[in-house]
């Protein structure tokens, strides 16, 4: 072969090469981004893992939320307040529920969930280490803030991430976690406060490492809403209902009144009044008034999950009403029994009423729309429960626990029909 030949194949083997390496940096270059995407697929939680993360969130909150209400009998003992500092602290927890949904509800509608629920874990965290060294009133009330601000900004993105993953299934859990979550809490911090030791520490501390691990989760998870601009406006004060969202969570209102009104008061006084119905001062029996009107509530859900939203409603309203007139009627004969089936029956009510409301609510809500929805729902109920709680507080101080129960199951009683009539119109049909 000439050289000539030799250098003529030499230069086109060279530009060959070179043309191919050229070709094969732009592959190079867009693969670089898929292969990141792969690894970080990797790393996700399952969808279905995902889901049933963010219900036991869910489920922990609440529970948290309920787990001082059997150790208040011995804060009282200890730090000898009266009922209106039980209930105050009960209602400061409300109240800073509500300042977080009306700030923060909407947020995770722009941010994503996870960071959202990432910083509502980490201050639910740090609200357990408070009351595990609470030695006061003020510094329970302290904790009670910061729960009620971690609680109030998980919530709306909670919700509405259960709703990114399935809509169908999130609804409903929507209505069942909550309550199976206060009734988890109410029982378990009872047994721990009666069977374990330090249990003013004990339960904290478990629900600490809870959310250590939940938080793990989290961070592990998919994002699974996009980025929406307005991120600082959403910040301001309001309640984030959708236009068409707006005729149905009016129909919807007084029954979340009547429900959460009644949840406030077993949630505040509920152990007193199961003491002074049984005689006695057992913090596993001080739960359990609370565990059965919440579990019975969860039952519910899930038997009438497949009623039509109006029928459970009217369902819900009807059955709160009996429930409350016969747990009066086990608190004036003194029968312990008689009390639990009437809370049985209100429990039933409150939560066929609380499914009816969000399934007749929530699905109204674009994605970018249902965090602010649910928070709006929630502003409604945590409002009905702290303030009705409070006024319960000095009732009871002035008047005693039995003559104040009549007047606010009355209350509750009218709330219901009110409900119930409002609900039972044509018009209401949704």
């Amino acid at each position: 072969m000439s050289t000539a030949t030799q250098s003529s194949t030499a230069t086109q083997s060279s530009a060959a090469a070179q043309s191919s390496t050229a070709a094969q940096a732009p592959h190079r270059a867009a693969s670089t981004p898929a292969r990141h995407a792969d690894r970080r697929r990797l790393r996700a939680l399952p969808d279905r893992a995902a889901f049933h993360l963010q219900t036991s969130i869910v489920v922990t909150f609440l529970a948290a939320s309920s787990a001082p209400t059997p150790l208040y009998g011995r804060y009282q003992a200890q730090w000898h307040f009266s009922p209106i500092t039980t209930t105050a602290v009960f209602g400061v927890y409300a109240l800073a529920v509500l300042g977080a949904l009306l700030t923060v509800g909407s947020l995770s509608d722009h941010v994503g969930r996870r960071p959202v629920l990432i910083t509502a874990i980490a201050l639910q965290a740090a609200s357990m280490l408070v009351f595990s060294t609470a030695g006061s009133v003020s510094a329970l009330m302290a904790g009670r803030v910061v729960q009620g601000v971690a609680t109030g900004g998980a919530l709306g993105a909670v919700g509405a991430g259960l709703l990114d993953l399935h809509r169908a299934k999130g609804t409903i859990t929507n209505a069942v976690a909550p309550l199976a979550g206060t009734a988890t809490g109410s029982l378990l911090s009872g047994v721990l406060v009666r069977y374990l030791p330090a249990p003013e520490h004990l339960v904290y501390l478990v629900l600490f490492a809870a959310f250590a691990a939940q938080a793990t989760g989290v961070a592990l998870m998919r994002e699974t809403s996009a980025r929406e601009d307005g991120a600082l406006a959403s910040l301001r004060p309001r309640l984030g209902v959708p236009s068409a969202a707006r005729g149905p969570l009016l129909k919807a209102a007084p029954v979340l009144v009547a429900l959460w009104a009644l949840a406030g008061f077993y949630g505040s006084v509920g152990p007193a009044v199961v003491a002074l119905v049984t005689g006695s001062h057992s913090p596993v029996l001080g739960g359990l008034s609370l565990f059965v009107l919440a579990a019975s509530g969860a039952l519910a859900v899930l038997l009438l999950r497949g009623a039509l939203p109006r029928t459970v409603m009217l369902l819900g309203a009807l059955l709160l009403s009996v429930g409350v007139v016969v747990t009066l009627m086990g608190m004036e004969t003194r029968s312990g029994l008689v009390f639990f089936v009437g809370a049985v029956i209100a429990g039933a009510g409150f939560g066929a009423g609380f499914q009816g409301a969000i399934r007749t609510v929530v699905p109204l809500a674009a994605p970018h729309e249902r965090s602010g929805l649910l928070s709006t729902v929630y502003v409604i109920s945590y409002l009905a429960m702290g303030l009705p709680a409070v006024v319960g507080g000095f009732l009871i101080v002035h008047a005693g626990l039995l003559p104040a129960a009549r007047e606010y199951g009355a209350a509750v009683v009218i709330l219901a029909a009110g409900a119930l009539a409002a609900v039972a119109r044509p018009a209401a049909r949704v």
